[in-house]
């Protein structure tokens, strides 16, 4: 069953996005990824937020550029948690996508990552359905791990080759 709606306004945003939908098949957790609109097209976005959860969906990821307005207005109709991932723009380099999406109103909470932050949105998503899920828990233990492991085998890499070396090789 999809767990977990992704979302982006544009189709521009698909490089970003694809890491969420990568990390979230990492973990075994179904998704749908669709691109919405809320200004170009308010009644299929709107159809969207307020049916989401009745289709299963219990996590939307939710990335935006320039004005940023998607995550939250999936945030003010959709019940359950809302992570916003603010979009790298040409104009300010995405702080405007941050801000807009991170100064939500009293009551209208966004989870937000960085800027670009899709894997973190998936990993955050995760540790969301986590909570009612144990062996979802234990697949995020793993993982934490893998990151252990991957960082310690650098560690022996760089003291075993010395830094010329390990340079070269990267």
């Amino acid at each position: 069953m999809v767990k977990v709606g992704i979302l982006m306004g544009s189709d521009s945003d698909l490089p970003v996005m694809k890491k969420a939908a990568e990390m979230l098949e990492k973990f075994e957790i179904e998704y749908e990824m669709t691109i919405i609109s809320a200004h170009r097209m308010p009644d299929v976005f709107t159809e969207y937020a307020t049916k989401a959860e009745e289709r299963g969906i219990e996590v939307i990821i939710a990335g935006a550029g320039g004005a940023a307005h998607l995550p939250g207005m999936c945030a003010a109709m959709f019940d359950l948690p809302v992570i916003g991932i603010p979009i790298h723009t040409k104009s300010l380099g995405g702080e405007d996508s941050l801000y807009s999406i991170v100064q939500m109103p009293s009551g209208i909470p966004v989870a937000t990552v960085a800027i670009d932050g899709a894997a973190n949105a998936a990993i955050l998503a995760a540790k969301i359905l986590a909570v009612s899920d144990k062996d979802l828990r234990r697949k995020l233990k793993n993982y934490k791990q893998e990151m252990k492991d991957g960082v310690l085998a650098k560690a022996e890499k760089l003291e075993k080759l010395g830094y010329d070396a390990y340079i070269e090789q990267m």
